[in-house]
């Protein structure tokens, strides 16, 4: 009995061993190459350059445009990226896709390995722009290009011939939201050269105390001043409170000065917005900036900003499906819902503020608490892979809607110079017009733009795949720009890097 009873003994310790082992691996097997999905999100910031492009330029097709940008106004503004499908160069939408592609690397760049140096040149694509565009005192240069006649054409951004109009905000048209958000991204980026380039990061943080002085001295929406020109592409809805506050909290990380701090603390509650605001976008930056500021208490132990946790509480809450404070809908097959226009806009950014919220509830050793029910860093994590692995392909369609991921993904993408032949296959210029009639068929892109996410599906997971419907179809650089930071997340946890 001795002999048997240390044998079941012996062999209980070796099953309590190997449970052990197994727990403390990385993960089960992934079900996506979240690596590879990694690789190709911000390879895609390649085929939005505009400017002078760069021997290392990945995206072949893609040649150099807008060489004279700026010219109109005699400054310098070649560079930046185009948004989305067209030739504009939109600042508002640029400085938020730079600032989360800074939050992105900040928070797991990490774990990023080789990316980490591509997700930096993205970085710096916008930032040596934004620099540009800020090179005035109490000046910001805010758009470049005529959007009512740019979107009457169909041409290739290596052929447009449509006016290349400059938009500037200064003290007597103001522009708080635009100032606000470059100096949060000018902020956020000299965090990421930190280390790397300190002459360059010094460069970006001195800036961006001067914007955001700017921006907070001469208060006034842009969406008002340059209204005819920004609206309705690039109109701001939820004011410029949020983009103060967002602006100030990144000044306030990265400059550590308790001057920020004070700002924080005396105009919170006036730049606070909604309690049950939980929509977070290139417009609205309210929930990014509760759980940015949560990160002060819950890590830094700031007690003066104890309330942001329950701030970014109340967000988390409203995107847990059967919380009790849930306001969010999900289609049918899973996806979070919020919108027809550019919906997986809204996936991304909340999928990486899941992440990134439960990373610092893990590093806080806390929970959150929905009405009683208590959701563990572990539940944000799993919701966040579920958008991501819907948008890589499960999904009632089985359709990535990642561009070059997986064997099905869009294949007509609202996006000129994917749609139009390129300069190597048809050197000939492609008039503003002649575009249209490749525009309104089926034949697929013949050019890749390798990464792009589109808007994606339907609130009832229908996605047509047609060109013309850019609701859907068009893929835009802050629909990418947080989903960087959550697949470099998958990636580490499930060991593919």
């Amino acid at each position: 009995m001795a002999a048997a009873f240390s044998f079941l003994q012996h062999l209980l310790l070796i099953t309590t061993l190997l449970s052990a082992a197994t727990a403390h691996r990385p993960h089960r097997v992934a079900t996506h190459n979240y690596k590879d999905a990694l690789t190709k999100s911000i390879m895609f910031f390649e085929g939005q350059r505009s400017g002078k492009l760069p021997p290392n330029q990945r995206i072949t097709w893609r040649k150099n445009s807008g060489l004279s940008d700026g010219a109109a106004m005699k400054v310098d503004l070649v560079g930046g990226y185009y948004d989305a499908g067209d030739n504009i160069k939109f600042g508002f939408p640029m400085a938020f896709t730079t600032t989360m592609l800074s939050w992105s690397v900040l928070e797991f760049g990490g774990l990023m390995k080789g990316e980490l140096g591509n997700a930096k040149e993205a970085i710096r694509w916008a930032t040596d722009y934004l620099l540009k565009a800020t090179a005035q005192p109490d000046v910001i240069y805010v758009q470049v290009g005529d959007a009512t006649k740019d979107h009457a054409c169909w041409e290739r951004p290596e052929d447009m011939d449509t006016p290349r109009t400059v938009l500037k905000i200064d003290r007597n048209t103001p522009g708080t939201e635009v100032a606000a958000e470059t100096a949060a991204a000018l902020a956020s980026a000299s965090l990421v050269f930190r280390k790397s380039d300190r002459t360059y990061s010094k460069l970006l943080l001195k800036r961006a105390i001067r914007v955001f002085e700017f921006a907070d001295k001469y208060r006034g929406a842009y969406s008002n001043g340059l209204k005819r020109f920004v609206c309705p592409y690039y109109c701001s809805y939820s004011g410029y409170e949020d983009e103060l506050l967002w602006g100030a909290a990144w000044l306030h990380k990265a400059t550590r000065s308790p001057k920020y701090l004070n700002y924080i603390q005396r105009n919170g509650q006036s730049l606070g917005g909604g309690e049950t605001d939980n929509t977070f976008g290139w417009d609205n930056k309210h929930a990014g900036a509760r759980v940015l500021l949560s990160k002060a208490f819950l890590v830094q132990k700031l007690q003066s900003l104890h309330d942001y946790k329950g701030h970014a509480d109340n967000f988390i809450c409203s995107l847990i499906p059967g919380a009790p404070f849930s306001q969010s809908e999900y289609t049918p097959g899973g996806l979070l819902f919020k919108m027809d226009d550019s919906n997986m806009q809204y996936v991304t950014s909340a999928s990486f503020l899941l992440v990134t919220y439960a990373k610092y509830l893990t590093q806080a050793k806390k929970v959150v608490n929905c009405g009683g029910s208590i959701v563990t860093p572990k539940r944000l994590r799993s919701i966040a892979k579920k958008q991501v692995d819907y948008l890589l392909g499960d999904n009632p369609l089985k359709m990535s809607y990642m561009v070059g991921y997986g064997s099905r993904y869009p294949r007509r993408i609202h996006h000129r110079g994917s749609s139009l032949p390129s300069i190597s296959a048809h050197p000939a210029k492609i008039q503003c017009g002649a575009g249209f009639s490749i525009m309104h068929s089926e034949i697929p892109n013949p050019n890749i733009l390798i990464g792009a996410v589109v808007g994606g599906p339907d609130e009832k997971d229908h996605f047509p795949d047609e060109r013309s419907d850019y609701f859907q179809s068009e893929p835009a650089t802050y629909i990418n720009a947080p989903l960087v930071g959550a697949l470099s997340y998958l990636a580490h946890s499930f060991g593919q890097l």
